[in-house]
């Protein structure tokens, strides 16, 4: 991402990325890359796919356990030890025990999973150690989306986010925050108080656009909705300004505070991410909640896709070469999954797929970009519900069996987190032209009239003496992992 970095970031990366190979040539290691959206289900993901890797669950399209290549997977410590580690066992405690779904991601961690396995040819089997580590690198969504910022300045940023904030609901989501604006003189003298409250107005505007009413995507600077260690520090302490004049500003005005602050954000927070981890990633996973988004209306799907767009440009999806391999690194796959399709019927499972692939190429023909190395599919970390068919007035009707969260509601009805239940979820558009053509009509219809969506429980994992070591079910994980990891696995 040349745009992105300077001579100086580029040399960092590259001595990064000499240090990573060199340890790999002794342990072959590959670092994958685990973000999504809000509430898309990144913990869940891990989770799933580890204890499904150590466990022996059933995946039979990751070709390496089909086939019975892999001898053994197991835990190691991670190679960054100043990073968080992925608390593992504590998400499937969750899961599995309690049927709670574990807390969200709001920090970056990491876990350490080792394959033995047999290659799948001969000459492997004679010069390979028959040995993979994957680094899973679990990260917020939201980081993700903060990258661009290392490309605007802060003018760029708030005429961006501003135009923004000024359509559809945003409008009126940003009402108090642009009254505060509207009572600030960016050439005033700074003052600590108009700063604060200017940031103050500004994140209460983001969080309402997070909401799990709006559900909307873009909302850079990620880290004022999980500010961590960070919060009241002047770095957080920020917020665009309007109708900046032409010129430099003027010293000691709040132009130049909130100017300066913009940037220390950019160089403490953003840049460090992108050098640090996101720079080092071989493979990467983004998951999104499509599902939410359809149910939400036009215009968070709308911004869904603008949030894919500004991700994919990110990444620089193409193999790598000999000597690019040391030096810098391209995430040479990439995928994009559609989460919790458990919550459809399997009959509306290629609906979703085709749903998500078109906003994928949507995105992906807007920055001008190629799609190659992308892969995109719908999955369910974690299964929570089976299938069915009821009926009712003489038709069939295909339904999904489960046991929503406590406080769900679907046609007047309080679930309480204890009754399964039968749900007809409704189904997606057959052919996703008619639903983005009902999108750019504006249409004030519904989106899928017929879609009940809730949010369920996690399935009943009874085991033996209270073990955890069972299989979890799920939907296409196996799928993700074989694109992810089965070539490193030949």
């Amino acid at each position: 991402m040349p745009t992105l970095t300077n001579l100086a970031d580029d040399a960092l990366i590259a001595l990064d990325n000499l240090g990573d190979r060199a340890a790999s040539l002794v342990n072959p290691t590959i670092r994958l890359g685990v973000t999504g959206l809000s509430r898309a289900g990144k913990t869940v993901f891990i989770s799933s796919l580890v204890h499904n890797l150590l466990n022996g669950g059933r995946l039979p399209l990751f070709e390496p356990m089909r086939s019975g290549r892999i001898s053994r997977v197991r835990l190691e410590p991670q190679p960054d030890d100043a990073v968080p580690r992925f608390q593992y066992e504590d998400h499937v405690r969750a899961l599995v025990g309690e049927r709670v779904w574990p807390d969200s991601t709001r920090a970056i961690s990491q876990l350490r999973i080792t394959l033995d396995y047999e290659s799948a040819s001969g000459w492997g089997r004679l010069w390979s150690p028959g040995r993979l580590s994957v680094d899973v690198i679990d990260y917020p969504g939201e980081w993700l989306l903060d990258l661009p910022l290392l490309a605007q300045d802060f003018r760029t940023f708030s005429e961006t986010t501003i135009a923004l904030a000024q359509t559809g609901i945003r409008r009126v989501l940003s009402a108090e925050w642009f009254s505060a604006m509207a009572l600030s003189d960016a050439r005033a003298p700074a003052d600590e108080a108009d700063a604060r409250r200017l940031a103050q107005a500004f994140t209460a505007y983001l969080k309402a656009c997070k909401s799990d009413e709006r559900s909307l995507s873009t909302l850079p600077p990620g880290r004022f909705l999980m500010p961590g260690d960070l919060e009241g520090s002047p770095a957080l302490t920020f917020a665009p300004l309007p109708k900046l004049p032409e010129g430099r500003a003027p010293k000691g005005s709040l132009w130049a505070m909130m100017e300066r602050r913009y940037e220390a954000y950019k160089a403490h927070v953003v840049k460090p991410f992108f050098r640090e981890h996101f720079a080092r990633l071989d493979r990467q996973i983004v998951l999104i909640d499509a599902l939410q988004a359809v149910n939400r209306g036009a215009e968070a799907v709308q911004d869904l896709e603008r949030a894919l767009g500004d991700v994919m440009a990110c990444f620089r999806p193409g193999a790598n070469g000999f000597l690019s391999s040391f030096l810098t690194r391209r995430i040479d796959r990439v995928v994009v999954a559609a989460t919790k399709a458990d919550h459809l019927h399997h009959e509306s499972h290629p609906h979703l797929e085709a749903l998500t692939r078109r906003l994928v190429d949507r995105a992906i023909n807007r920055i001008g970009l190629s799609g190659a190395g992308v892969e995109v599919m719908a999955l369910a970390s974690v299964r929570a519900t089976r299938e069915a068919t009821v009926k009712q007035d003489g038709t069939t009707l295909p339904v999904i069996v489960g046991t929503p969260i406590a406080g769900e509601c679907i046609d007047g009805e309080t679930f309480d987190g204890k009754r399964k239940t039968a749900i007809f979820p409704g189904d997606l558009p057959e052919n996703p032209d008619s639903f983005f053509q009902a999108i750019e009509s504006n249409s004030e219809e519904p989106l899928a009239p017929t879609l009940n969506f809730v949010r369920f429980r996690p399935p009943e994992m009874e085991a033996p003496g209270g073990e955890l070591r069972l299989a979890i079910p799920h939907i296409r994980l196996d799928r993700a992992m074989q694109y992810l990891i089965g070539d490193r696995l030949a």
